[in-house]
């Protein structure tokens, strides 16, 4: 399972096509500012921003979130959408850090990882008064959705990456030790190629077709065979 304590690594054709949503929204939308925002620990982090006249946010910026009062604060821990048309007449939040931007104005969606845990928000903030028609939400949402979708093959990738290097670690000792594995007679501990002794279930777990071979490991030579110093 992906979590925002492990960051994955976003592709760069993938971080070009997000640069293109956040453009269009702020474009189509005629605002300063298209973000996609990104957890980070405790942090949020200005992800992708547009490239547009009058956007105060710079990809890399980043504020603590719990307790800082953002929009996207809201946003991630409600995972619902927020609608801010005009933060000044709003007692909730007027004293928001946005406001310090003189952005006073948002639309936000949350943005998930496939597994349900917050990936971070899809927003869009106005240095005036905006109710947003019906049409830019949807709008919005559907460039929410395409994130999301590019996340799912992310997260895949990931998960089956893993799996295929556990997999190829255990082929690779598997093929080492096919052969005879040499066991201690006495207390059935196994030693493997770097001639360190463990427990036998670690071995028959792991590799069920590695045949056995009797030794003596150093503890039990040293217990049954006091007067023979040279391990086997």
């Amino acid at each position: 399972m992906l979590s925002n304590e492990v960051q994955i690594k976003i592709p760069e054709v993938t971080l070009k096509a997000w640069q293109e949503i956040v453009d269009i929204m702020a474009e189509l939308i005629g605002i300063p500012a298209g973000l996609i925002m990104r957890l980070k620990g405790a942090d949020i982090e200005v992800f992708v921003s547009s490239h547009s006249e009058g956007n105060p946010y710079r990809p890399g910026d980043r504020e603590h979130l719990w307790g800082s009062g953002l929009y996207c604060e809201r946003v991630v821990k409600t995972q619902k959408p927020l609608l801010v048309p005009n933060a000044l007449a709003d007692v909730n939040w007027e004293n928001n850090p946005d406001v310090k931007l003189k952005m006073i104005s948002y639309l936000g969606f949350p943005v998930l990882w496939p597994d349900g845990k917050p990936f971070g928000t899809i927003c869009v903030l106005d240095n005036q008064e905006n109710a947003y028609s019906e049409n830019f939400k949807k709008l919005i949402l559907k460039f929410r959705d395409l994130v999301q979708s590019d996340l799912e093959i992310i997260y895949m990738n990931q998960v089956l990456g893993d799996k295929n290097r556990r997999l190829i670690d255990y082929l690779m000792e598997l093929k080492d030790l096919r052969g005879i594995v040499q066991i201690c007679a006495n207390c059935k501990n196994i030693r493997d190629i770097q001639g360190t002794w463990h427990p036998i279930e670690h071995y028959l777990s792991r590799l069920p077709e590695a045949g056995l071979s009797h030794t003596f490991c150093p503890d039990c030579i040293k217990k049954l065979y006091p007067g023979y110093s040279k391990g086997s």
